[in-house]
């Protein structure tokens, strides 16, 4: 079973945490079924930039971004080449190294 080593974040995880994720679950469901709390405002429905991530290692075993997410993780604070939103990242077989950016263009965070 593919792990995920999610990067320590100040707020959101401060010791960092490595899980492990079925194959073809989102990079955001694996996280929030670990107790780590990505935001994600618009519910997981690639409508906003709140659960955007950086994948350190693993990038290139997703699937290729679509469209839709393409132009919305231009909106993304911090926007990196290796960016993506994490609802719409699915695990495949590969493990994947995660960074979750210090700050997102939410001005509130809703605690889910």
């Amino acid at each position: 079973m593919p792990k995920i080593v999610f990067l320590p974040h100040a707020e959101i995880c401060p010791e960092g945490k490595v899980v492990e994720a079925e194959s073809g679950v989102s990079v955001i469901d694996a996280a929030l079924a670990n107790d780590i709390e990505i935001e994600h405002a618009c519910e997981k429905a690639c409508a906003c930039t709140t659960c955007h991530v950086i994948v350190r290692e693993g990038f290139y075993s997703l699937e290729e971004p679509d469209e839709l997410e393409e132009d919305l993780l231009d909106k993304a604070w911090g926007l990196e080449p290796e960016s993506r939103l994490s609802c719409q990242a699915i695990v495949d077989d590969e493990d994947l190294v995660v960074e979750i950016p210090k700050y997102t263009i939410n001005q509130v965070s809703e605690k889910h």
